[in-house]
Parts: structure tokens; sequence; C-alpha cells
């Protein structure tokens, strides 16, 4: 039974989640462009990490579509990802100093067999 201070309530209190949504960044066929650039990722490769389709990303980055809804979030992520790989070490996002030191052990040891 409602009592007369639940019929005083805000009544958009209910609603409040709604007032703290902050404001959706806007991608540019630019920004696209160049956080794909920056992190030095073909179209394809770029799609497989975001999950769509590289015609997508090609729409995207010639300007037919905005990318929306969760793919506006997604790109917001591998953007901060992006800032904090380029912000650490001086020499990019990798921190071997020998490109092979990358690599190492991912060929499942055939270098060691040779």
């Amino acid at each position: 039974m409602a009592t007369e201070a639940d019929s005083q309530a805000d009544p958009g209190e209910q609603y409040r989640f709604r007032r703290r949504r902050r404001t959706p960044e806007i991608w540019t066929a630019e920004r696209i462009a160049a956080l794909r650039a920056r992190l030095g990722l073909t179209q394809s490769a770029f799609a497989d990490e975001i999950g769509v389709r590289q015609q997508t990303v090609s729409e995207w980055e010639t300007g037919r579509y905005l990318p929306r809804g969760t793919s506006t979030r997604l790109l917001g992520m591998l953007a901060e990802d992006a800032d904090d790989d380029f912000s650490g070490a001086a020499g990019g996002p990798s921190s071997a100093s020998d490109p092979g030191e990358e690599n190492a052990g991912r060929d499942g040891g055939a270098e060691a067999r040779k």
C-alpha cells in the first residue's frame, strides 16, 4: 500500500540513470582512419577487432555511414588502449628490443628444433 511519502517522491527518480548517460563520442571518417592507422591494422584486421565486416570499416572511413551503438563504445575502448600503448614506451606499443622477440614461442618451438 502506497503511503503519502511515496506519492511525494520525485517522479523522475526512477529514471535518474538516464540523466547520467554521457554523450557518445562522435566518430568521424577521419578519426576512424587515424585510429586504424595508429594501430597499424588493415581494414580487415581492424574489423575483426571490433567484430564488424571489412566493408563496414570501409563505409565508415569513406563517410558513407557512421558507427553507432556498441561499435562506438568499442572504438572508444580501442582508442583508449592505443593511447595507453603509445604513451607507455618511447619505442611505441612493443617493448621488445628485437622484433624477433615478439614472436618467440609462438611457432611451437620450431626455431629450437632446427
